[in-house]
């Protein structure tokens, strides 16, 4: 998987602004959603800016993708790993809370037969004192973590150590 760019697509409620962490700085940011090729292993961080309700708030979510999609050859944009960043969970952070979720593929033999539309992502709640990777593998096959926070990240985190991981920003509609 060395060299190998994870198409992902972070979605943010309506009104809200997305950016990467890039050369110890935050890029600019994108309305809504953001479609980034992100390499497997590196902790990328984000800032989310104008959220709705939350006026002047800033929250910091990370992503780290674990494993990879396999799409047919070339269409690998078009089928991103899609990571779906919630009102609720954006409110806690700016509240100071911690959010993590686990993004997973369903096993399809045991998954829910449920339509899915629009854009809210299906989730299970882990319980109190359970890690919610271990409950993303019994799911299925997880495929990236999402932890949210609203703690300011230093100039050194933003450098990640000297460089920070590299990523691929996509331009245009690949949804088609």
């Amino acid at each position: 998987m060395s060299g190998y760019f994870q198409p992902v697509r972070i979605r943010a409620p309506q009104g809200a602004r997305i950016a990467l962490a890039e050369e110890g700085a935050f890029g600019a940011s994108q309305p809504d959603e953001m479609l980034v090729g992100l390499q497997v292993g590196p902790v990328y961080r984000f800032r989310v800016t104008e959220l709705v309700g939350a006026e002047g708030a800033e929250v910091f979510p990370t992503v780290e993708v674990i494993d990879r999609l396999y799409p047919p050859a070339g269409l690998a944009v078009r089928y991103p790993i899609p990571i779906e960043l919630t009102a609720d969970e954006l409110d806690m952070a700016a509240q100071g809370m911690l959010v993590t979720r686990v993004i997973y593929l369903e096993e399809p033999s045991s998954a829910l037969p449920v339509e899915q539309s629009g854009r809210e992502q299906p989730w299970v709640e882990a319980p109190r004192g359970a890690d919610p990777l271990v409950i993303a593998d019994e799911l299925g096959r997880p495929v990236a973590i999402l932890r949210i926070g609203g703690r300011v990240p230093t100039q050194a985190q933003l450098s990640a150590g000297g460089s920070p991981p590299p990523a691929i920003h996509y331009d245009g509609d690949y949804t088609n």
